[in-house]
């Protein structure tokens, strides 16, 4: 029987933040890692810490996203200081490109509704091509435009997971793997875990299982109805330095390598590759940057989102077994600072962030809501 103050379920991106978080405020902190046998979505992820185009249709995101994004070189400097690894935070803006002027037409829309909905606060340009080749030489023919926003930016996402984890020990987290949940009970005010190899007790547990949560939230009282949905990248070799900027679908990492990938696909917890997704997503690159034609790829892999019916985060205490919290997204590295500085002083007995409300779960049992006090 392990005992701690609080129990965070999942040893992934979210899980890993919040516990770390949670440890900052003086909380003795357990993790629970089901190990490289799960889906572990935060190992797939594209490292954007990215902003525009977030939030369309619920505002509440939009601004969540973008206060993330404006903590994360906190977070960087925090845990650079702590464990001595650099995560590569560059935040130099953004762009997001169209094929087409129809597409380049429906994005400068949908970026003004966003930026109408906050109130102004949301800079961004809508640049033709002889504009974008000022900022980007080496782009291709066939891109009409782009949106660009000073807000976006990227880090190494493999260092950010080592980064968090080094942090987490450095704050004294013990993290156990190989731990799947099997159950949870509630009982006068503790939370027992019954794990694959331990059991835990806490007065409080955090369900950041990713796609598991799906399972685990019912156990107390919660309702995240999360689903995978597939998502195929590729690296490159090293190559010449050419891009200073991250985009929505191709960048270059810190090392040289450029990686590739904007496919999104449902097709249940298949985590494999496809040729013909592979081919897409390299066609969609050569045509936004030529001189990827003749680069030779290096690996490639499937991973799985964690995605909820609407897109949106889950964030919500448990009514019925108060001192149990969900926390589910898609947005692990953009959302990291958040649920670090945000989520966690939160858990840990702070007051609620503004607007958490409306990320609860429960408003997928109540779809007539329709997020009405939301924007």
């Amino acid at each position: 029987m392990y005992s701690s103050d609080i129990i965070v379920i999942g040893g992934g991106l979210v899980g890993t933040a919040v516990a770390y978080g949670l440890a900052s405020s003086g909380a003795k902190v357990r993790v629970l890692d089901e190990g490289d046998d799960g889906f572990r979505a935060s190992r797939g992820n594209f490292g954007l810490v990215w902003v525009q185009g977030k939030g369309y249709g619920f505002t509440p995101y939009a601004r969540w996203t973008r206060q993330s994004a404006a903590m994360w070189p906190t977070l960087a400097q925090k845990l650079l200081s702590e464990t001595g690894i650099d995560v590569q935070l560059q935040q130099p803006g953004g762009f997001a490109f169209c094929l087409s002027e129809e597409e380049f037409q429906d994005r400068g829309k949908r970026m003004e509704s966003i930026r109408d909905a906050l109130g102004g606060d949301y800079p961004f340009e809508m640049l033709d091509h002889a504009s974008l080749k000022k900022h980007l030489p080496e782009i291709g023919p066939e891109v009409a435009g782009a949106s660009y926003t000073p807000m976006d930016g990227h880090v190494n996402p493999l260092k950010l997971f080592r980064a968090l984890h080094a942090g987490c020990r450095h704050q004294d987290v013990n993290v156990h793997t190989r731990q799947s949940v099997e159950n949870i009970r509630f009982d006068d005010g503790l939370f027992t875990v019954n794990g694959k190899n331990g059991t835990f007790q806490a007065p409080k547990v955090v369900l950041a299982a990713g796609l598991g949560n799906n399972r685990l939230a019912p156990m107390v009282g919660l309702h995240a109805p999360v689903q995978p949905n597939r998502g195929q990248v590729l690296i490159s070799e090293r190559i010449r330095h050419f891009l200073d900027y991250p985009t929505i679908n191709v960048r270059q990492t810190d090392e040289g390598t450029i990686q590739l990938g904007d496919s999104m696909e449902e097709v249940g917890f298949d985590d494999t590759t496809t040729t013909d997704v592979i081919a897409a997503i390299a066609r969609r690159a050569v045509a936004s940057f030529p001189v990827l034609g003749k680069v030779n790829l290096v690996r490639a892999w499937g991973a799985l989102r964690v995605m909820t019916p609407d897109g949106f985060p889950i964030y919500q205490q448990s009514r019925t077994c108060p001192g149990a919290f969900v926390t589910t997204c898609h947005s692990g590295v953009t959302l990291a600072a958040a649920h670090a500085f945000r989520v966690a002083p939160w858990i840990a007995g702070g007051a609620a962030p503004d607007e958490i409300d409306v990320f609860a779960g429960d408003r997928f049992l109540n779809p007539d809501r329709n997020f009405s006090h939301a924007h």
